[in-house]
């Protein structure tokens, strides 16, 4: 969604991994995307504490670079800006997940993105699908091939 002409884009954690030293494939295209979008200030990017969770979790279980962490964080805090669930939002994740969608991060930063009026930026098909066959709002989910398609 648009903002004073600049697109708003929540980053699923999978954009996130990169700063905090964990390499995920494919993404280089959408990074740079971004970088070039930021630097002509056509993109506001948001995160949130539910990614940063993710991303923890997912440090735990390997060998990391303790100081690559703390600048990647930083990083982070300091360029994008942080949005929260609304309560709406809350509530909205877990009816989802009771309906079946295992992943309740994921769930949660899709109903961050649609209460708060912003684009969750994702590869998650999956998510996208299961929207879609509950009747769910998908146009609140940028697919990472139609953002690529549109703006690299």
């Amino acid at each position: 969604m648009r903002y004073s002409g600049r697109l708003r884009l929540l980053l699923d954690t999978t954009y996130i991994l990169p700063a905090l030293g964990i390499e995920v494939e494919g993404v280089e295209g959408v990074l740079e995307a971004l970088q070039r979008l930021r630097r002509h200030r056509r993109v506001e990017v948001y995160y949130s504490c539910y990614s940063i969770l993710e991303a923890l979790w997912k440090l735990a279980k390997l060998s990391y670079d303790l100081e690559v962490v703390r600048r990647g964080l930083s990083l982070i805090e300091e360029d994008f800006g942080e949005v929260h669930p609304t309560l709406e939002g809350y509530l909205k994740a877990l009816e989802l997940r009771r309906r079946g969608f295992p992943d309740i991060i994921d769930l949660l930063l899709y109903a961050t993105a649609l209460t708060n009026g912003i684009l969750f930026l994702t590869r998650d098909r999956r998510l996208y699908s299961f929207l879609s066959e509950e009747g769910e709002e998908t146009g609140a989910i940028l697919l990472e091939e139609d953002f690529l398609r549109g703006y690299a």
